[in-house]
């Protein structure tokens, strides 16, 4: 068994543990369930943008920041110039919470962006009662009914969709009708490998008309402007933010500068 489909099994056991703990009814009990969604997709309307990622560890970092106040670290973000922030909500294997992005949602203005394995509608409703405006919908791990349903229902709750694709295989997959903020992730979740040159060869295959996000592996200005020259509209960066925070500022400034 792969570590991606270990993560997935293990997912699929704690939403049955919190479905019978948590019902969705008392999920809808919350202040947060009725919240006004922030645009994430607007945010790459007006220019390349980055999404700034909150994690403790990872299956292939290891612990990163171990004790990172999520709040404090989302602030960093904004004040660097990230246009969404994104939260690792998976417990076991990225030490995260959904208090975690309930507390970053509380305090910021831009959109936040629940990332998780989702594959049950109970987990849509989750992100909507703690606070996030955006999901991460992965397609390599859900069959093509499901993807359609889980965004069909995201949608209803006022959640936008990030959907994310690694094997090329599964484009078909997508419905670009709708769908049109694309995550192109650089690294195969399956052994964690990581090429940038991932987003180069995928992106030739979508419409021109969808935002693609490349997601994973940037580590530093030249990354960033590659992924941005091979078509990218914005970028999803996680570990090499959490390490230093102040390199979000060099990842903007310099961009810009180019952009001039």
């Amino acid at each position: 068994m792969n570590k991606l489909q270990e993560i997935v099994n293990h997912t699929r056991t704690e939403i049955e543990f919190w479905k019978k703990n948590h019902p969705v009814e008392q999920l809808q009990e919350r202040s947060l369930y009725e919240s006004k969604t922030r645009s994430l997709i607007d945010q790459f309307k007006k220019d390349f943008g980055i999404i700034a990622e909150f994690k403790r560890r990872s299956p292939s970092a290891g612990t990163i920041q171990q004790n990172a106040d999520p709040v404090e670290t989302a602030f960093d973000y904004i004040n660097s110039g990230a246009v969404g922030i994104s939260v690792l909500t998976d417990e076991k294997y990225f030490g995260g919470s959904l208090h975690d992005i309930e507390q970053v949602s509380k305090a910021v203005h831009i959109p936040v962006l629940r990332k998780d394995f989702i594959i049950d509608e109970y987990q849509l409703h989750e992100a909507k009662a703690f606070g996030a405006d955006a999901v991460l919908l992965i397609a390599d791990i859900v069959s093509k009914q499901k993807l359609h349903a889980l965004f069909t229902r995201a949608s209803g709750l006022n959640l936008e969709c990030l959907v994310e694709i690694y094997d090329e295989s599964v484009i078909d997959n997508l419905d670009f009708s709708v769908m049109k903020l694309i995550g192109i992730n650089n690294r195969d979740l399956r052994t964690f490998t990581v090429d940038l040159n991932h987003t180069k060869e995928v992106i030739k295959k979508l419409p021109a008309d969808v935002i693609v996000i490349s997601e994973s592996g940037i580590q530093n200005s030249d990354d960033l402007n590659l992924v941005k020259s091979f078509g990218a509209k914005g970028a999803l960066i996680g570990e090499s933010l959490m390490r230093n925070r102040g390199r979000l500022f060099e990842f903007v400034n310099k961009q810009q500068t180019i952009g001039k």
